[in-house]
């Protein structure tokens, strides 16, 4: 019997499981699908237990493809920021709230009155932040005060999932960042933060190594999946880190980031390496990048742009829904840089970094009848791109690094990484095989169980192989790019 490991992402969208051998090759894998629930404008949530049998589903599939192959870990990855309520009968109280979810904007103001905001960037990496999880426990006090007296434990999705599979409660550090009172020093809650806002701290699970076992597999669903009883499932890390490790992105490298365009738009940039943990990580003294613990160890910044992809599929959805993708990016070529001095605000979900601002919307401006379809593809590519600028901005003063690895649906387009390169002034490097975070969950079981001693060691066995998209100055991009950050400013003014 060969040994492999399992990875599994608990994604917005669906949940993917993959089996990986110990040299690095997928061998099997399988995903399901579930829906995103919206009941009001701005709300985002998922029955956790529509996760759950998708999440079986995918492991059950997987497991009939090991003909000849030996389970012996199981790592976990998912969504970061949403929040799982449960009682104590470990059932969930109520759907889960998601990371997009912007219902929060009194919370927000409730935590900000309580703990100031600087207080709050130096002792957890960032300010109160709408999507966090934080903010929508204070929600649920206030709101559904009923749901709230029930409470035994919150937990993350990729926790949630965890808990179900071993009857363990934890949690590990990449994911607990972005709660928003996990205090990055020491990488546990921070009871002064709670202990202000009148929280109980022991809502909150315990938080361990990443790379640790967080339990093993329960006999029921061990035979409900068909992979072995007692299998150590690892703790693993929320969605941005795992699938930078499934990249080779850590904190030993800090000139090496990632870009990756999904629905979202997302920077990450390592900061502090594992040797120079005894320094303290340093976040924007704004906030406006967050500040998170990487599963290494060590830490990084996260620029986040809510509607990239987003932004593409809306438009395609709204104004040309006939057409693929493909044809979208060919007819986006017939426009020049610049776009014909069309210019796209990609804020339809709100916006992260760098505005931190869930009321801010999208707009097309100096639009005329010479402009073209294609003008206007092109402005929603260079509109993202210019958005990702700005959060690419705040980190470079940070965390410089010369090169993004680009991944994600977007990453696929030539045109879009040669935008993005340009605008960006950094080198992109595309890889030729991007596994995506359920790859990531599965290099932290093979250190969680001791295949590898590190992960640097465990990060060998990644494909080197990959294309390299270099950027090109462009004086319409510069001319853009100062147009744009005028167009929010102006649009912020008129709100």
């Amino acid at each position: 019997m060969t040994d492999i490991v399992v990875g599994i992402d608990l994604g917005t969208g669906g949940v993917r499981a993959i089996a990986v051998d110990l040299q690095g090759k997928i061998i099997a894998q399988a995903t399901r699908s579930y829906p995103l629930l919206t009941p009001q404008p701005g709300w985002t949530e998922q029955n956790a237990s529509d996760w759950v049998e998708a999440s079986l589903d995918a492991l059950f599939d997987v497991a009939q493809q090991l003909d000849g192959h030996r389970a012996i870990a199981l790592g976990l990855s998912g969504q970061m920021h949403g929040m799982v309520p449960l009682n104590r009968e470990g059932k969930a109280i109520r759907a889960a709230i998601l990371w997009n979810d912007q219902r929060t904007d009194k919370a927000v103001a409730e935590i900000e009155a309580t703990i100031p905001r600087q207080e709050s960037i130096q002792r957890t990496g960032n300010p109160a932040i709408s999507g966090f999880q934080l903010p929508k426990l204070l929600w649920l006090r206030s709101e559904e005060p009923q749901a709230y007296a029930q409470l035994w434990q919150i937990l993350l999705p990729k926790d949630y999932l965890g808990y179900v599979l071993t009857g363990e409660p934890l949690t590990e550090p990449s994911d607990a960042s972005g709660v928003g009172c996990l205090k990055l020093e020491n990488r546990q809650w921070d009871t002064d933060i709670l202990d202000a806002l009148n929280i109980n701290p022991a809502l909150f699970p315990p938080v361990i190594e990443s790379t640790a076992i967080a339990g093993r597999l329960r006999s029921e669903i061990a035979a409900r999946v068909g992979l072995p009883v007692g299998l150590p499932v690892v703790a693993g890390g929320g969605d941005n880190a795992a699938a930078a490790i499934g990249l080779g992105i850590s904190s030993s490298n800090l000139n090496r980031g990632s870009l990756s365009i999904g629905t979202s738009g997302v920077i990450f940039a390592p900061c502090v390496g594992v040797a120079r943990r005894r320094h303290r990580p340093v976040p924007d003294p704004e906030g406006r990048v967050h500040l998170f613990c990487h599963v290494d160890g060590g830490y990084h910044l996260l620029g986040v742009t809510l509607a990239a992809g987003g932004s593409l599929r809306w438009y395609r959805d709204t104004f040309a829904p006939h057409m693929s993708y493909t044809e979208l990016m060919e007819i986006a070529e017939r426009s020049q840089p610049g776009a014909g001095g069309v210019l796209f605000l990609p804020h339809l979900s709100g916006e992260r970094s760098p505005h931190l601002d869930p009321n801010t919307r999208g707009a097309f401006v100096n639009l005329s009848l010479a402009h073209t379809q294609a003008d206007i593809t092109r402005a929603v590519l260079e509109g993202v791109a210019f958005s990702l600028r700005e959060a690419m901005e705040v980190i470079s003063a940070i965390a410089p690094v010369h090169q993004l690895l680009a991944t994600g649906g977007g990453a696929r387009s030539h045109i879009w990484l040669q935008i993005l390169s340009d605008v960006l002034q950094t080198e992109l490097i595309a890889p030729k095989a991007e596994e995506g975070a359920a790859y990531g969950a599965a290099i932290l079981a093979m250190v969680g169980v001791g295949v590898y001693p590190n992960l640097e060691t465990a990060l060998q066995i990644l494909p080197k192989d990959s294309h390299v998209v270099q950027p090109q100055a462009n004086p319409l991009y510069e001319a853009g790019f100062k147009r744009y950050k005028l167009l929010y400013d102006t649009l912020k003014a008129v709100r």
